[in-house]
Formats: C-alpha cells, sequence, structure tokens
C-alpha cells in the first residue's frame, strides 16, 4: 500500500443485525487527492464513513486514518460533513461557526477570521446574522459545509456534500473542492451522483451491497473499459437510437444517450443515421460514462433514487 495514504480502509465489516451494511470493504485515500465513494443509496457509503470517524466501530477489519489507529488521537485533523444535518436552528449563522470552531479547539480571532473568509467564498456573507432556520435548505448545506472547513483539516470527509443545492451551488461546490486539492489538502466524498463524480474526483471506490466491486484512478477506471461508446445530445425523439446498426446497449434519458457500439461499428454511418432524425448538438467517442460501468459490474441495478426518464435498452 503507497506511503502518501493517509486513509486506509483494510477487510472491513458491519452488521446490524441481519443487515451487513459493509462486507469485506477495502480501500485507500491518497494524500492530496479528491477520492469518490460511490455506490447507489443503502450501498454501505454512510456507514463507512462514520465508522472511519468513530461514529461505529467495525465488527471486524482494520482503519488506519492520517496515520492512527485510534480516530480521538487525530480527530482535530479531519473535517467532516454528516450526511444528516447538525445544525442549530436557532443560532446565528456566524455564531454557529464560531461554536463549531471552538469545539475543533480553534482560537476565536483565527475562528472569526476564517469563518469569514468561507462566508465569503460561499456566497453567504450577507447571510451571517441569520438565524439557520431562516436560510434554504442549500444554504444550510453550504453553512454545513463551512463547518467542516473552518480548522483547516488536513482530511476532508464529506457525505453527499451537494445535497439540496441548486445547479449554480453544485458548480460553487465544485469549484471549491478543485481549490482544496490544488492547495494540498485530501477529499473524501461519498456521493449517488455519478455525472457530478466525473467532473471532480481523481480516484473512485464503487460499492455496491457494502463490497467495493471497483476502485482505482478514474481515467484508468474508464480506459480500462474501452472507448466504443457514443455520447449523444440532440434534439427530437431519440427512441429509434437504439435500433441502429451497431448498438449493442443504450441509455436514455431527455436529449441525451450512451451508446455502446460493437466492435468496429461505424460511428460515422451512427451520426449519419442520427443526424437525419435529430438535431445533433454534441456527438462524442469515449470511454462509457461511471454509470454504465456500475450497471455493467452489478448487472443492470441503478444508482440513485429511481428516474422515470431514464432506461435501458439491450439488443
Amino acid at each position: 500500500m503507497p506511503n502518501d495514504a493517509l486513509l486506509k480502509v483494510e477487510k472491513v465489516t458491519k452488521t446490524f443485525g441481519p443487515v451487513r451494511a459493509v462486507d469485506d470493504l477495502s480501500f485507500e485515500v491518497r494524500a492530496g487527492t479528491i477520492t469518490g465513494l460511490l455506490g447507489r443509496n443503502g450501498a454501505g457509503k454512510t456507514t463507512t464513513l462514520r465508522m472511519i470517524n468513530g461514529i461505529f466501530l467495525p465488527d471486524t477489519g482494520s482503519i488506519e486514518l492520517l496515520g492512527a489507529r485510534e480516530v480521538a488521537a487525530v480527530r482535530d485533523r479531519v473535517g467532516y460533513l454528516p450526511e444528516e444535518r447538525g445544525l442549530y436552528r436557532k443560532m446565528k449563522v456566524l455564531e454557529h461557526l464560531l461554536f463549531l470552531a471552538a469545539i475543533k479547539g480553534q482560537p476565536p480571532v483565527r475562528a472569526r477570521q476564517q469563518a469569514e473568509k468561507w462566508l465569503e467564498r460561499f456566497e453567504l456573507a450577507d447571510k451571517r446574522a441569520a438565524k439557520v432556520e431562516e436560510l434554504s435548505k442549500g444554504n444550510q448545506q453550504k453553512v454545513q459545509i463551512i463547518g467542516a472547513l473552518l480548522h483547516a483539516p488536513e482530511l476532508i470527509i464529506l457525505d453527499e456534500p451537494l445535497s439540496g443545492l441548486d445547479p449554480v451551488n453544485v458548480v460553487l461546490v465544485r469549484g471549491i473542492l478543485q481549490e482544496l486539492r490544488a492547495a494540498g489538502k485530501t477529499v473524501l466524498l461519498s456521493t449517488h451522483m455519478m455525472g457530478e463524480a466525473e467532473k471532480t474526483v481523481d480516484d473512485i471506490v464503487l460499492i455496491h451491497l457494502g463490497r467495493a466491486v471497483l476502485a482505482g484512478g478514474l481515467d484508468e477506471v474508464r480506459a480500462a473499459y474501452g472507448t466504443d461508446t457514443v455520447h449523444l445530445a440532440f434534439e427530437g425523439d431519440g427512441s429509434f437510437l437504439p435500433t441502429l446498426p451497431g448498438v449493442t446497449r443504450a441509455r436514455l434519458d431527455t436529449n441525451a444517450a450512451e451508446l455502446e457500439l460493437q466492435a468496429g461499428a461505424s460511428t460515422q454511418a451512427l451520426l449519419s443515421a442520427a443526424m437525419g432524425r435529430l438535431r445533433i448538438l454534441r456527438f462524442e467517442v469515449a470511454a462509457p460514462s461511471l454509470e454504465q460501468i456500475f450497471i455493467e459490474k452489478v448487472g443492470g441495478d441503478t444508482l440513485g433514487e429511481p428516474a422515470a426518464s431514464s432506461e435501458e435498452v439491450r439488443q
């Protein structure tokens, strides 16, 4: 295992009664990277993060965090955003952040400086005197993310950080995560949002039913599944796309599709056929998406909540 791993999870199992939430799970998080812990809802992601943070103890296996086997020894060097909100709704935003910083042992002057800096960066400076309960769900999420960053942790652990955020704030948070990585911080984030993860992470750990089914660098993982996939964005009715010659599998969404091709299939012929019936906005031959790779690995289960607008068609 590389020496630059800040987190090592080795053969960890956790059960709750008859339910095995995490099953012989092993992975690592490299220093200075963003690692995505990915999987559908209920895959065991939150249980894993709670064990890393010492909230649960594993039944078997071991966790090494920042070189320590006892979380208490390094707790103040870790920032943690839990999935559930832990905000005091009646407190004012700045007051709440200063309280969280004090828990982490931050001096008041530095805590205020950091809180003001992050409120500006998250576009919440004008909300500093508002009560937490007066904020929108998305702004409450941003306050909680700030709470995980205030004490300048070395390792930042985020459980579904994009929950409740609108598209503008998703882009904002993505940019901040990339800035943290550029500054040498290490991030482990849990999400079921595959498309967003592909824009953000360096490494992935894909879990299903508590077990790791795929792990490694994002680019290497995608390249290992070939480059015989066409990504389309279009205007019109694309329901015919799965029937085109050379298409073995298709995922259709509103005005978008991902088409898996037979070896040697002509992409030019596919483009010509599509252009004859659709207005093509994007046509890219590339590796399959993480969503498609996940489906191939676990046999048809989908990530996240079922979506009525998405379907998979096989020939």
